[in-house]
């Protein structure tokens, strides 16, 4: 609050911005939860990235610590911010191709899978295993650290999947 010279509030006084301030993007998606619902709206994205150069990517927010995070959703002509937790979140879906900013995305190994998922739901496409020849195999992917993983369909949508929520997933011929 500001004050004036005699120490009390000046209600007239615009707030100053805070140096702790992060201004936010919004990234539209649709978000799948283990207990069936799919809900849409948008995600809150920084400008920039601790991880990597340029701005954070959806697939940043959700791998870069565990707990709950914010999500904004549109409803009846308003929207709220709800607070979802990462482990519920069977995958996320993109309108953007967001999968190609990860570095070394052109040169990384490209395996196309089946995944059945904890809802039930069978997912066919493509995924892209970041790891040096002969140690680029499926099994190489699935043992990678991240929680949240890209997918991209056939129809090129890109799915963020939450390897929690993977029961199985096998290797097939390019569809």
């Amino acid at each position: 609050m500001v004050r004036r010279a005699d120490n009390t509030p000046d209600v007239n006084s615009e707030p100053s911005p805070s140096d702790f301030r992060i201004v936010k993007q919004r990234t539209d998606a649709v978000v799948t939860l283990s207990g069936g619902l799919t809900t849409q709206g948008c995600f809150f994205i920084a400008g920039g990235s601790a991880r990597h150069t340029g701005p954070e990517r959806v697939g940043d927010l959700l791998n870069s610590e565990s707990g709950f995070f914010p999500f904004e959703i549109q409803s009846v002509g308003r929207a709220h911010t709800v607070l979802y937790n990462r482990h519920q979140v069977v995958m996320v879906a993109l309108g953007g191709d967001e999968a190609r900013g990860d570095p070394g995305y052109d040169v990384a190994t490209r395996r196309f899978v089946s995944v059945l998922l904890s809802n039930g739901q069978r997912i066919v496409g493509a995924v892209r295993v970041y790891r040096p020849e002969g140690r680029d195999r499926l099994s190489d992917w699935a043992r990678q650290p991240e929680p949240f993983r890209y997918f991209e369909t056939a129809d090129g949508m890109t799915l963020i999947v939450n390897v929690a929520h993977i029961i199985e997933v096998n290797e097939v011929t390019q569809s």
